[in-house]
């Protein structure tokens, strides 16, 4: 089972062929773990706002709070002593309990609520922010009971054998622990790899997960000694036991949506596969090879298929949540993030040089005649030209939720806004396509327009001459699933501003066009089987 259930296949029109380069994803990532009730592995996806249930005997895979559903951006989960699920949402400040398929709110004013643990029926929530809070929430709703304060980041929490409450702290790079009932916060461990998370195994030592290094850490909390259980790649979030004693099963989850399982002898075993969270913008570098921007990841994609990591969220020099992208000279690409920034960026020096910053929701980039970046500020309505010195120019205002962008040879702009692609003339959009639903990604090659149209599912080619119209793929896992209207993300600072689809579309020498299809999680190959008319 996928994230991700389609009405029907893909389709292509006369002329095309269809394949996917990346398998399809089957959770929107993956970030807090816990072991349920039923001895189910419970994962929670931030980007995709869906608590999914792992079997880790059969690898089945069971969404228990979809997409569309009352959670939203699901950081970490517990469960309480009546079995029921407590989340997290971290960016709507939220703490919820999930009852017979429906979300209560038990509070909604913990900005960057994270780690979350349940102790003796105590309820226990961290923010994991700059000058974060560990509170203790009582199940009615009552107002919160601060524990600590001022604290640098805390991440997922759990209580140790000495019942303390045990938590790392992302911007120190240690390990604290505290007294809940009284007591100053006191470090256990330093030195790490930026860790995320804390559980225990059946001897009372620490387990963390650390982001940046992808490490795996045994910690004794009584003398701080560390052993690694295993090396990963970056972006580990949270760990679970399943079982216990000699019987316990140790999983960690990562970003992209793995689920490994390290096992006794220190080799892995993968429970679940990961893969793209989106994908959002695509383009082909100047080395012939496919970079996808997917986020918190940006990837090279070789022409024989291998996926590589060209850079990630903790990795140096990242310019933040990766949405935009467009080749600006051999190994940059000028890129839109969700924090605001346009910038270039250089990821095999890992450089990144900020144009201009500030903006509310960027989301596609194109590069004008004179090297100008053509980008769309999805917040304003607007479309900005950020000249290369870094001065900004209008070039259109009140856009009806504008995505993708594409500059024509002549220089002439066109975007994509809810039901129609506009050409911006002298500050005015005048339509080029109607009859859309949502375009996003824009392509032009050999003066046909291309269109991601993730509203009809459909990639669309238009002669920007005759204004003749083809539909050359239909079906497609872009966009929502049917039937869902997902809540919007509205961020996390200081990660991530809002975020938001864009199903991105890039063009390869031999006419073959890439498509994000982030409904499933994977890439799309469209190739021409003879001359498009």
């Amino acid at each position: 089972m996928t994230r991700y259930a389609a009405s029907k296949p893909p389709s292509t029109g006369p002329g095309w062929s269809l394949d996917r380069l990346t398998p399809p994803s089957r959770v929107f990532g993956a970030n807090g773990l816990r072991t349920g009730p039923d001895g189910r592995v419970y994962i929670a996806q931030v980007t995709g706002s869906q608590i999914s249930a792992l079997d880790v005997g059969t690898g089945a895979v069971e969404a228990v709070s979809p997409k569309g559903g009352d959670i939203v951006a699901p950081d970490d989960v517990a469960f309480d002593d009546a079995g029921r699920l407590i989340a997290t949402e971290v960016m709507n400040g939220r703490v919820s309990v999930l009852e017979n398929g429906r979300a209560r709110v038990l509070r909604d004013d913990v900005p960057s609520a994270n780690g979350i643990t349940v102790h003796n029926g105590r309820l226990f929530v961290g923010e994991c922010r700059h000058g974060g809070r560990l509170l203790e929430l009582p199940m009615d709703g009552g107002p919160p009971r601060v524990i600590s304060e001022n604290l640098p980041s805390p991440n997922a929490m759990e209580f140790g054998p000495d019942g303390k409450l045990y938590f790392p702290v992302m911007d120190a790079n240690e390990i604290w622990r505290i007294d809940v009932d009284g007591g100053e916060p006191e470090p256990v461990a330093g030195d790490l790899g930026v860790p995320d998370s804390v559980k225990f195994d059946a001897d009372g030592y620490i387990v963390s997960t650390q982001v940046f290094s992808g490490q795996v850490l045994r910690i004794d909390p009584r003398t701080g000694v560390q052993t690694v259980l295993a090396q990963l790649a970056p972006g580990l979030d949270n760990c679970t036991f399943t079982g216990s004693g000699t019987d316990a099963r140790l999983f960690v989850s990562n970003f992209t949506g793995e689920i490994t399982e390290i096992l006794p002898d220190g080799t892995t075993r993968a429970a679940l596969q990961g893969g793209l969270n989106w994908p959002l913008d695509l383009a082909v570098g100047a080395d012939g090879a496919l970079y996808i921007a997917d986020g918190t990841y940006f990837y090279r994609l070789m022409p024989g298929g291998e996926k590589q990591i060209a850079g990630m969220l903790f990795t140096p020099g990242y310019p933040g949540f990766l949405r935009g992208l467009t080749p600006s000279a051999p190994g940059e690409f000028v890129v839109t993030t969700a924090n605001g920034d346009v910038a270039r960026y250089r990821p095999e020096t890992s450089e990144t040089e900020v144009m201009a910053g500030g903006f509310d929701q960027l989301y596609g980039v194109a590069l004008a005649p004179d090297g100008a970046a053509v980008v769309v500020e999805q917040g304003t309505g607007r479309v900005l030209a950020i000249g290369t010195g870094g001065g900004t120019e209008v070039l259109a205002a009140g856009l009806q939720t504008p995505v993708g962008v594409v500059v024509a040879p002549d220089g002439t702009v066109l975007v994509g806004e809810t039901g129609r692609v506009v050409k911006l003339s002298g500050g005015r959009a005048e339509t080029v396509v109607d009859g859309l639903g949502q375009p996003q990604g824009l392509l032009i090659a050999d003066g046909l327009l291309y269109i991601v149209d993730a509203g009809r599912k459909e990639v669309v080619a238009v002669d920007l001459a005759s204004g003749a119209r083809q539909t050359i793929a239909s079906d497609l896992p872009v966009g929502a699933p049917p039937g869902v209207t997902p809540k919007p993300l509205l961020g996390m600072p200081p990660f991530s501003g809002p975020q938001g689809p864009f199903a991105g579309i890039a063009g390869g020498p031999d006419g073959t066009l890439y498509v994000s299809a982030d409904a499933d999680g994977s890439v799309l190959a469209l190739r021409p089987t003879h001359s498009t008319p």
